[in-house]
């Protein structure tokens, strides 16, 4: 059975990123740096513009998840913090950063919070998409669920990136359960 992610939500992502941006710091981010919720002991939000950056288990470290395209991270960890995961750039990556405090009052007064609840929505929905691929499968399946997932991902990527770390990063499957 083919497992189909979750729908993106496009508008809410472009109404938060239009309504953050003009009180944001733009960071360009090297490749494999990791970003921590907090900057000088404040709760951030993190726009992320271009490049590809991926969020990881803090526990272990494993991969949960790669995007490509502009997103929002940072509102669980504003209403919830919990330190569950961290932020990492996979490639030269650029990134708005915003105070947690002064977000929260954009969205109250902007009435956006809608929009937030869509998001936050999309990510708990992607959590359950993830789990499906993995969680009580056989190992052929969950082998041949990333690879079709691989196959969705942007040509350059793909070419960058082998199907062993791909699949290990996301699984933690030995390599030879892989091969």
């Amino acid at each position: 059975m083919h497992i189909l992610p979750p729908v993106r939500p496009e508008e809410s992502i472009q109404r938060l990123t239009a309504l953050l941006t003009p009180i944001a710091e733009k960071m360009v981010v090297v490749p494999r740096k990791r970003m921590t919720w907090t900057h000088k002991n404040q709760p951030q939000l993190f726009l992320f513009l271009d490049g590809e950056l991926s969020i990881l288990r803090a526990s272990d470290g494993l991969l949960i998840v790669t995007v490509y395209h502009p997103h929002l991270f940072g509102i669980a960890e504003m209403i919830q913090p919990v330190r569950g995961h961290q932020l990492r750039a996979e490639t030269e990556s650029t990134i708005l950063r915003v105070d947690a405090q002064k977000a929260m009052e954009a969205f109250r007064q902007h009435g956006v919070w809608e929009d937030v609840a869509s998001l936050l929505s999309y990510h708990t929905a992607y959590l359950f998409y993830r789990d499906a691929l993995v969680v009580q499968q056989r190992t052929y399946a969950v082998i041949r669920n990333h690879l079709q997932e691989m196959g969705q991902l942007p040509e350059e990527t793909r070419m960058r990136v082998s199907i062993l770390d791909y699949i290990q990063e996301r699984t933690h499957l030995s390599r030879s359960s892989v091969l």
